[in-house]
């Protein structure tokens, strides 16, 4: 199989080991309008899968879930990716941490960056303070590179958390809480719940859990229009402008407006035209 080059102009690449969690918030991106129920694809083509991928040293890629460590083989996919791919981890935290550490060295998710490369999600009524605050610190202290995002819903624990954290000098960062009356959004028609016709034009590479590709999380949480496979003989990933019939159905994270990889305000994982030509 030919390696799978991500052309320049992409800025995510994104691996859903599962969609598995062992927390049911309310407010989950994931399930947002609904969520495909995926058969997981087995540790070793995975790992042949991702191999494949020909990326950069400032464009890792993610792994994440639903919640990754849930997946069966997790510590052996990890050290069964090439060391020359840089991998960065999303988490809610909900693992025993000696285990991981014992599995996973610092080097293989440390890199030099604007954010870090293992980053532990709050998620207001489900995580465990004390816990979350007791891993990352030991993770820190032990080399990983590991902050803290909390999705800002507006409980106040989310304060208490931010001070404790800057007390044992913790990257913390908050994330907007999403849904069709939150959130900063370049399209807003893009979630009026009105079906419409669009072009879109993708700039990540999303993997769901069976190995499909998928342009948008639209797409990937419903399980339709996916364009390939990781394991396909060749995987060219969509530059250009394509149809859409569920513009109005837009998953938030697709939408919104936030940080790109450098941490620059202002990117947006999609560009959207509607087909009169002008941008909606």
């Amino acid at each position: 199989m030919k390696k799978i080059k991500i052309p320049d102009e992409y800025n995510y690449i994104s691996a859903f080991l599962t969609f598995a969690c062992s927390f049911s918030c309310h407010y989950c991106i994931n399930k947002y309008n609904g969520l495909h129920k995926y058969k997981q694809m087995p540790f070793k083509d995975w790992i042949q899968g991702l191999n494949r991928i020909q990326t950069r040293g400032d464009l890792p890629i993610t792994i994440t879930g639903g919640e990754p460590t849930l997946y069966k083989n997790f510590y052996k996919l990890i050290p069964g990716v090439d060391e020359k791919i840089p991998l960065d981890l999303l988490t809610n935290g909900d693992f025993h941490v000696e285990e991981f550490m014992s599995e996973i060295p610092p080097e293989r998710l440390k890199r030099r960056a604007k954010y870090a490369s293992i980053r532990f999600s709050y998620h207001p009524g489900y995580t465990d303070i004390q816990k979350l605050m007791w891993d990352v610190k030991t993770l820190q202290d032990r080399g990983y590179f590991v902050g803290i995002w909390a999705v800002d819903t507006g409980d106040p624990v989310v304060e208490i958390l931010k001070k404790a954290a800057k007390d044992f000098d913790i990257d913390f960062r908050t994330k907007e809480y999403l849904d069709q009356d939150h959130g900063t959004y370049r399209y807003p028609k893009a979630m009026d719940g009105k079906r419409k016709k669009a072009r879109c034009k993708p700039s990540e590479m999303l993997i769901a859990p069976d190995g499909r590709l998928f342009r948008c999380h639209h797409d990937l949480y419903h399980g339709v229009n996916s364009y390939g496979h990781i394991l396909d003989k060749e995987v060219a990933l969509p530059t250009d402008f394509l149809p859409c019939d569920n513009f109005g159905l837009c998953n938030p994270c697709d939408i919104k407006t936030k940080f790109n990889r450098f941490q620059e305000m202002g990117h947006c994982s999609v560009t959207i035209k509607e087909n009169n030509g002008k941008a909606s």
